[in-house]
């Protein structure tokens, strides 16, 4: 029995759920999100709460059960209070700047390197060294956080690169003489 599927999801004030032919939408004041509920779980929206519920005993149902009640449950809380990314920069002249809808970074390279900003990411700089990555979607964050990462990660000799904020990066022992 899944631990995390038993668990009904609790609807707060000012988030609307919506179940109609195995699609839940979720609304509420960060924006809107949509989940196609596969057949081997049922979803049912009553008293406030979300419950999942398996249909059979097969393997695949079981393990469906817990992941389709977390994301239920990842889709209400980003519609409510969203989801942050924090991205830390480490180097000297290392910097990203927001201009419109485009993250400038420099990051060693002999160029610049433009990000265009997708339309549901919101993404802050409040230093030249720290980027604040939010939206509703925990999915899309995550992703645009660990593409703008993929353009320099952190190295392990100097320590120079894009890390999370709570990364740690292990540092390693130069060369000796």
């Amino acid at each position: 029995m899944s631990r995390i599927g038993k668990n009904p999801v609790a609807i707060p004030s000012g988030v609307q759920v919506n179940l109609a032919d195995q699609v839940l939408t979720v609304s509420g004041g960060k924006g809107k999100l949509s989940l196609t509920i596969r057949p081997e779980v049922t979803a049912t929206v009553a008293d406030g709460e979300v419950k999942i519920a398996p249909n059979g005993d097969s393997k695949q149902a079981r393990a469906l059960w817990g992941t389709t009640r977390a994301l239920v449950n990842n889709m209400v809380t980003g519609v409510s209070a969203g989801f942050t990314r924090t991205l830390e920069i480490n180097g000297v002249g290392y910097r990203a700047a927001v201009q419109g809808r485009v993250l400038n970074l420099q990051l060693g390279y002999s160029h610049d390197i433009p990000y265009p900003i997708p339309q549901d990411i919101q993404i802050a700089c409040e230093r030249p060294t720290l980027i604040a990555i939010s939206g509703a979607d925990r999915q899309r964050v995550g992703q645009v956080a660990a593409e703008i990462r993929s353009y320099r990660p952190p190295e392990p000799y100097k320590g120079k690169g894009i890390k999370y904020a709570e990364e740690h990066v292990r540092r390693k022992e130069g060369k000796k003489k």
